[in-house]
């Protein structure tokens, strides 16, 4: 009894996580609703963190099910599509009438296509690249951008580039452009205390100094995988084209 017990807490536990992202993007909805932008954005952060456990949590206790996976989808369009849609909305967009609904829309849209495309496409996908920006790259970036827009008072500046930003990220995310998912890299097996050192400083920067250091870090990560990606050409051709690959094996 005490076994069958534990076998179905281990079940439960990463589902917990993925339950804990939801609620925090729904919390971030409501502080969004009140105007309250950065405790929205924090909570949108702390589901970020609660999303990147659920899936360590499944693979280490060996409970991954397809339950999971797309219990986790639906966190995840909540937390990285919805909320932080509504939140730019509310902060940018919401003088623009329905052309500011529109983009927020859009947003939205590209998210919910990315994890759609990402189930769809979950037995070909390789654990060295992203097919397009994940979605929580995605809602990082326009959190960061939120956040850096509460720390530096540029009203005019941040609403000129809103429209243009979330548009560039949307794009991103639906597009076939490789992002590195770090998982086998050379480098980083080869660099491991320099990496666990470098991980610990950028813990730091966001922690200390959070509205800067979120932006700066996602924009640092999506340019260099834009760089990496025009300068490596050859190596990225035709490794989304799934069709081809199967009717090949």
């Amino acid at each position: 009894m005490i076994e069958k017990k534990i076998d179905k807490w281990t079940y439960i536990l990463p589902n917990m996580f993925t339950a804990l992202n939801m609620g925090c993007g729904f919390m971030g909805i409501l502080y969004a609703f009140q105007g309250h932008f950065y405790k929205a954005c924090l909570f949108i952060i702390v589901g970020a963190i609660f999303d990147s456990m659920d899936g360590r949590v499944a693979r280490l206790t060996g409970t991954q099910s397809s339950f999971g996976e797309q219990f986790d989808s639906l966190s995840d369009l909540i937390s990285f599509g919805i909320a932080p849609a509504l939140i730019y909305y509310f902060r940018f967009l919401g003088e623009m009438g329905r052309f500011g609904m529109v983009v927020a829309f859009i947003f939205l849209l590209c998210g919910a296509l990315r994890l759609a495309r990402f189930n769809a496409n979950i037995k070909n996908v390789s654990s060295d690249f992203f097919q397009g920006l994940p979605i929580p790259g995605a809602a990082s970036a326009v959190i960061g951008f939120i956040l850096i827009s509460l720390e530096f008072n540029e009203p005019a500046l941040f609403k000129m580039l809103a429209i243009p930003y979330l548009l560039f990220y949307a794009i991103l995310m639906v597009s076939n452009i490789p992002f590195s998912s770090f998982k086998n890299s050379e480098w980083l097996r080869k660099n491991k205390r320099k990496v666990l050192f470098l991980t610990l400083i950028l813990i730091s920067g966001i922690f200390i100094y959070e509205e800067v250091m979120i932006f700066a870090i996602i924009t640092l990560y999506v340019v260099g995988c834009l760089i990496y990606r025009l300068t490596h050409k050859e190596r990225f051709e035709g490794i989304f084209n799934w069709e081809e690959q199967t009717e090949h094996e």
